[in-house]
């Protein structure tokens, strides 16, 4: 089984969540906040998973609030924008650091698999995408900048 099975996050409900749940799917898991300039990519996000969920795609959003205090909100509050705002229907997990000390051990295998720009492990700010094949091998590492419908075709290719 790859090492990426082996993690458990938790659910925006507080729920544990093994990743092991997903084996077998392409995943994008994404860095997220409700307060900066990327937070439109939730529709981008929400229209891929729409677009490809069938074929075997899950789109995994992790609230984070290192990036300029952009993620103030509890889970109910993060929840309850994304759906109101982007019709998010694709799961949320609880709010999660993605740097430093107390790094969601995920985040830290996903930086180590696909390091970013000359290298670099941290994760610049928010809507950093990692994207997962079905055998559960980090494929690529995509910039915030990066549209979700930017990346489809990567998406598409892996399914």
């Amino acid at each position: 089984m790859n090492p990426i099975y082996a993690f458990e996050v938790s659910t925006n409900a507080g729920q544990p969540q093994s990743l092991s749940e997903y084996q077998g799917k392409v995943m994008l898991i994404v860095n997220t906040a409700s307060k900066c300039g990327f937070t439109p990519q939730y529709e981008g996000l929400e229209r891929v998973y729409q677009q490809y969920k069938e074929q075997g795609l899950v789109v995994l959003g992790f609230p984070c609030n290192q990036f300029g205090q952009q993620e103030p909100g509890d889970a109910a509050a993060i929840s309850e924008f994304c759906q109101l705002n982007f019709g998010v229907t694709f799961p949320l997990m609880a709010k999660v650091e993605v740097n430093g000390s107390g790094a969601d051990p995920l985040f830290e295998y996903l930086k180590k698999a696909a390091p970013g720009m000359l290298g670099s492990k941290g994760i610049k700010w928010n809507f950093t995408k990692f994207l997962v094949d079905r055998d559960g091998k980090v494929v690529k590492r995509y910039a915030p900048t990066d549209k979700p419908e930017s990346i489809a075709a990567d998406i598409k290719a892996l399914l």
